[in-house]
């Protein structure tokens, strides 16, 4: 029978919060109650936000929360390999090509084509615009030129391509528990357009490092905020066309600030670290996420 493998894997570019908390402690508490194991892993990748100290202190926050991890923790920025062996995997396929637009031409081109045909340009479903098809229709010389004379590029997924390739695809979804049968949800990759897989300052992107980890980790479930439910289907496409294993998924319920809006590092949402200073407890956080004390 296989050990579940559980891992929880934050982002060292600020302090963790109640909502990494929560999934965290259901990571933890999922593992114990399996008899599985649990993995720490710092997804580091994007070397111009992540910091050190940020790493120790989300570390110093799990030992707090009394979550026991197996060492050493895996980071992504020690296994650049690992993503450009995928990535070569998938450029075998004709799936990936150079994109080299700034921002400010991607709204320039949309604003524009949108003037032109009166429709609003497709979004994926985080709201964000779908990437203009120019440079995927770029000839394969003309890129590499423009590569060699050092303009900024990343590299994109040519998510048409992919997605008649791998044919149909689902995932199976538990929610925030470990028993039922799950749901079978349909897997809608080409909602996200042509996605990034690796930029300038990354050697992979968020989408491909997480399935290429979780699949050399051995992880069998996927624990992880709803914030994130619809990118699964981006990583079953990636899983099916690098053929990797599909892992269970459970996506839980956000923690909210008093705005309603989830708790994001980058509006400040308050740290564990502050909450440990004012004197709470581990005990005190898990009732402050909605979980039973467990003694």
């Amino acid at each position: 029978m296989t050990v579940p493998v559980f891992r929880f894997a934050p982002s060292p570019n600020g302090p963790l919060h109640l909502g990494h908390a929560l999934s965290a402690l259901l990571n933890a508490d999922m593992a114990a109650e399996s008899g599985g194991r649990m993995l720490v892993r710092i997804e580091d990748v994007d070397v111009t936000r992540a910091r050190p100290e940020y790493e120790r202190a989300i570390l110093d926050d799990l030992d707090w929360l009394g979550i026991g991890y197996e060492t050493p923790v895996r980071r992504q920025s020690e296994h650049a390999d690992d993503y450009a062996a995928a990535l070569d995997r998938l450029a075998a396929l004709g799936l990936v090509y150079r994109s080299f637009m700034s921002r400010t031409e991607i709204a320039a081109a949309i604003a524009a084509e949108e003037a032109r045909n009166g429709r609003p340009w497709p979004r994926d479903p985080d709201g964000a615009p779908l990437y203009p098809a120019a440079d995927r229709d770029r000839p394969v010389d003309e890129a590499q030129a423009l590569a060699a004379a050092g303009r900024p590029s990343a590299l994109r997924l040519d998510m048409e391509k992919a997605v008649r390739l791998a044919g149909p695809l689902s995932w199976r979804e538990f929610g925030d528990g470990l028993g039922g049968p799950g749901e079978t949800v349909a897997a809608d990759a080409a909602a996200w357009g042509d996605v990034v897989l690796a930029g300038k300052f990354a050697p992979a992107a968020y989408h491909l490092a997480v399935v290429v980890d979780d699949a050399l980790q051995g992880v069998t479930d996927v624990v992880r905020g709803r914030d994130l439910y619809f990118s699964t289907a981006v990583h079953r496409l990636l899983q099916t066309l690098l053929g990797l294993p599909a892992p269970r998924y459970h996506h839980h319920r956000l923690i909210v600030g008093a705005d309603g809006r989830k708790l994001s590092k980058s509006r400040g949402s308050e740290g564990l670290a502050a909450l440990r200073a004012a004197d709470a407890t581990a005990a005190d956080v898990r009732r402050m996420v909605g979980l039973a004390v467990r003694h």
